[in-house]
């Protein structure tokens, strides 16, 4: 074992030590993503066709005047990407928590990512 690879083992050692459970739970999340071949939320653009991969935050049904929504906010460890499901009250499986891999083009909506009427598929609970 050289030196370098123990100094960077060290280093990842007390990086993860003194990182806060936030941060640890970011970094796990960045590395499933980057398993199942997502792209990071971070580095999305808008009008982009992706494929990003995460946790759900929140899931809400928002109430309009002509036509219900669901959003759901997708973390992947490097940004959030809100999924709106237009025309639905709820989707059995669209829970907070749950891990799931969505496609779509990327719009933007008050500054933030938006994917409308994602293609999805959900991953059995941990």
């Amino acid at each position: 074992m050289s030196t370098d690879e123990r100094t960077t083992g060290l280093r990842r050692f007390f990086e993860r030590l003194t990182a806060s459970e936030a941060e640890l739970d970011a970094q796990e999340l960045q590395r499933d993503s980057a398993k199942c071949g997502a792209m990071p939320a971070g580095q999305c653009r808008r009008g982009q066709v992706v494929s990003v991969s995460g946790r759900l935050r929140t899931v809400a049904y928002t109430p309009r005047t002509n036509l219900p929504t669901l959003e759901a906010d997708l973390y992947d460890g490097s940004d959030v990407v809100t999924l709106v499901f237009l025309g639905r009250r709820s989707i059995v499986g669209i829970e907070p928590g749950r891990q799931l891999t969505a496609r779509g083009r990327i719009a933007l909506r008050d500054d933030r990512k938006v994917i409308y009427n994602p293609y999805y598929e959900l991953e059995a609970p941990r």
